[in-house]
C-alpha cells in the first residue's frame, strides 16, 4: 500500500476522477444518499489517499487546515473501497490522517462531522462528541472534537 498526500492543484486528472468515483460509489450508490458531491471545498483541501499494489485508490479522506471548513482543522469524506473493508484499512486511514494533520498544522484541535453509527470508531482515536445529533443529507451525524484545548 502506498499513502499519498496532495493539494488539489497537485492531483492529476486521473487521481481526481478516481477519488470522485470512490466517493460517489460509497456515499451516493452504497448509502443511497444523493447529495451535492462537488461542494467547492476540494480546492481548499489536502487529499489523502491509499493506492494498493494494482494502483487502485482504496481509501481516501480530505483534510482541511483550520478555518477552511470549521474553525478547527478537519477531515471528511472518509471512504474505503467496498472490496477492501474489514482489513483494518479504515483504521490505518484515520491514524495516518491524524499524523498528516499534525505534520501539516501541528498539535491542533480537530473537528469532524461523523455519521452517528461511527461514534465508537472515532472515540477509539480520542474524539469526543460535542453537541446533539443532527441530520445531514438524511443521515444521522454528530460533531466530534479531538485535542480540545482547555
Amino acid at each position: 500500500m502506498h499513502w499519498i498526500l496532495k493539494s488539489f492543484n497537485e492531483l492529476s486528472l486521473e487521481e481526481f476522477h478516481s477519488i470522485l468515483k470512490l466517493r460517489i460509489d460509497v456515499f451516493v450508490v452504497e448509502q443511497e444518499c444523493p447529495y451535492p458531491e462537488l461542494d467547492n471545498k476540494d480546492q481548499l483541501a489536502y487529499h489523502f489517499f491509499c493506492r494498493n499494489k494494482n494502483n487502485l485508490i482504496i481509501a481516501y479522506t480530505r483534510i482541511f487546515k483550520p478555518n477552511n471548513y470549521y474553525k478547527e482543522a478537519a477531515f471528511g469524506r472518509v471512504a474505503v473501497h467496498q472490496n477492501f473493508r474489514n482489513e483494518g484499512i479504515g483504521k490505518k486511514l484515520i491514524e495516518n490522517s491524524l499524523q498528516e494533520i499534525e505534520k501539516l498544522f501541528g498539535n491542533v484541535v480537530i473537528k469532524i462531522g461523523a455519521q452517528t453509527y461511527l461514534k465508537k470508531f472515532y472515540t477509539s482515536f480520542g474524539f469526543q462528541q460535542v453537541g446533539k445529533e443532527y441530520l445531514e443529507d438524511g443521515i444521522p451525524h454528530i460533531h466530534m472534537i479531538k485535542n480540545e484545548k482547555p
